[in-house]
Order: structure tokens, then C-alpha cells, then sequence
């Protein structure tokens, strides 16, 4: 894959057609492989944007990314990683809550914060309908960190 730069990129695009194609091909890559690792900083970034699709998108890559983190760029900035457990958007939320199991088991000393924010996590703030998934979500993350 030498388009890395292009797709690393690309999920930044206003297309988010695009850019979720890009998602899916540094996803594949970054199981494979460290060749992603290198834009973990930039990932980071994406954690501030203002589109929740982006933000989406870096937390995606975060977590991809965690089995390579030979430098604990995560562990410097699981705070801000963690935020997202209740992010505006509750969408976004809900990915970040599914995608904590992988972080934990790549990076099993980060795994007590984990379990922390999540149990400390109240979604109140979300709509009804949304407050019972993301419960369930957060149950179900904690049951699978639990049994790693």
C-alpha cells in the first residue's frame, strides 16, 4: 500500500463516501502492519475536529493503531481519548465505547483508566432511546476487557 499518505489524508475529505473507503483500507493496512503508526499524532488531532465524523474517524485509527504503539503516544493522551465516551454525538460516543476492548487488550496498562471512565460514564444527556444503547455498550465493553 504506497497511497498510505493519500488515505491517512483522505479521512479528512467533505466526500464521506471517500473518506469512510479510506477508513476501511487503513483499517486493513494497520492489522497487518505499523506502516500507519506514523500518523498516530495526526490521528490524535482529528480527536479535536469539529466534525463528529472525524472525530469518529480518529478514534477508529487510535484504536486500530494500538497494537503498534511502541512510543505510548496513547498512554499520553487516553484522557482526551476517553472524553469521547461522551461525546456530543452520541453516535461517536457509541464507537468509542465498542472500540475500548482493543485498546485494553493492546495496552493492558491502560486498562484500570478504562474500566474507570466507563463505569463513571452517565449518558443522561442523551435521548432516551440513545442512553439504553450506550449503557448496553458500555456493559458489553466492560464484560469483554473483563474477560481478556
Amino acid at each position: 500500500m504506497d497511497n498510505i499518505h493519500e488515505l491517512v489524508y483522505g479521512l479528512r475529505d467533505k466526500d464521506n463516501d471517500y473518506a469512510y473507503q479510506c477508513l476501511k483500507q487503513l483499517q486493513a493496512e494497520s492489522s497487518n502492519s505499523d506502516k500507519v503508526y506514523s500518523y498516530f499524532d495526526y490521528f490524535t488531532e482529528m480527536l479535536d475536529d469539529s466534525s463528529s465524523y472525524i472525530r469518529a474517524r480518529g478514534i477508529h485509527m487510535i484504536a486500530a493503531n494500538a497494537q503498534w504503539d511502541k512510543d505510548c503516544k496513547l498512554d499520553g493522551i487516553i484522557d482526551k481519548f476517553l472524553e469521547h465516551i461522551l461525546d456530543e454525538k452520541p453516535i461517536t460516543a457509541r464507537q468509542c465505547i465498542q472500540l475500548l476492548p482493543i485498546i485494553a487488550e493492546h495496552k493492558p496498562n491502560l486498562k484500570e483508566k478504562i474500566v474507570s471512565a466507563l463505569l463513571k460514564a452517565e449518558p443522561k444527556k442523551y435521548k432516551e432511546t440513545m442512553q439504553k444503547l450506550i449503557f448496553k455498550d458500555i456493559e458489553k465493553s466492560l464484560e469483554l476487557i473483563a474477560n481478556k
